[in-house]
């Protein structure tokens, strides 16, 4: 399989980027795809999942995500940036406060460092599958994100404040296309889910009645294992490979590999 990028996007905060894409790197690499898990959060929520907050906050800049926008940095090798994990076939770019200072929040008019992040993406080397954990904005972070990629998931919460402000979203991602015309929405993924609240099947509902297709079949229940396997450290599939939160991820990869061949088929066709 070619590699495949997938960015995570939303500008809420608190809606599953961070730990989607931690548990969605342990779902993959169990199924032997080589993993390149990107930290464009400036929080450093990522990183810190596989390597703990002390290391990474105390990571310098030239050896961080920030190196690639710096122009005293320029000529580093990306390939340096990138550190392996306790775990096979999971490697990381690591992100912390540093990369602050970069997140721009007019990314259009930012000139060439708008492909930042792609240009290293294509310095470092071949993965299977690249997952690039975006910021709760869409300042010159996620834009660099969408420029590198070629799908993005929505994670979205079932409630209020979860759902506003889809439509900047979806209207920044269309922008985004005029650089990157390969970039295609997989779709919403409904995270932090429980099905025995009626505010949460409301609001599925209603999302799935608003995008249709485009709402991700797979939801990600609000289950203490994700949680748990977090705090050890650990992503789900490694820590607890027969718990339902592990089987929710590994549906969630089913069906993204399912839909990522359909758009690259519909690419063809067209």
């Amino acid at each position: 399989m070619a590699g495949v990028t997938l960015c995570l996007i939303n500008q809420k905060g608190g809606c599953g980027k961070s730990s989607t894409c931690f548990h969605l790197a342990g779902a993959f690499a169990g199924l032997g795809y080589s993993v390149l898990a990107v930290d464009a959060d400036p929080q450093g929520s990522l990183s810190q999942g596989f390597f703990g907050s002390d290391e990474i906050e105390n990571l310098p800049p030239e050896e961080t995500l920030a190196a690639i926008f710096d122009e005293s940095t320029f000529f580093i090798d990306r390939k340096q940036l990138i550190r392996e994990t306790d775990f096979e076939n999971i490697s990381v770019l690591p992100t912390n406060q540093h990369l602050a200072a970069f997140n721009a929040p007019t990314p259009e008019s930012s000139g060439m460092i708008q492909y930042s992040l792609r240009d290293a993406l294509e310095e470092v080397g071949d993965y299977d599958i690249t997952l690039i954990d975006c910021p709760p904005n869409l300042y010159q972070c996620s834009w660099n994100a969408m420029i590198a990629a070629d799908f993005v998931v929505i994670p979205v919460p079932p409630e209020d404040f979860g759902t506003q402000g889809l439509r900047a979203v979806h209207q920044c991602i269309d922008n985004a296309r005029r650089l990157n015309p390969n970039l295609r929405r997989l779709g919403h993924l409904i995270t932090r889910y429980d099905k025995r609240l009626l505010v949460h099947r409301s609001y599925e509902a209603r999302l799935r009645t608003l995008y249709e297709e485009m709402a991700l079949n797979t939801v990600m229940p609000e289950v203490s294992a994700f949680k748990v396997a977090l705090a050890c450290r650990q992503p789900v599939e490694v820590y607890a490979p027969k718990s339902k939160a592990a089987l929710s991820m590994r549906r969630l990869v089913d069906e993204l590999m399912t839909r990522i061949a359909s758009r690259k088929n519909q690419k063809t066709m067209a």
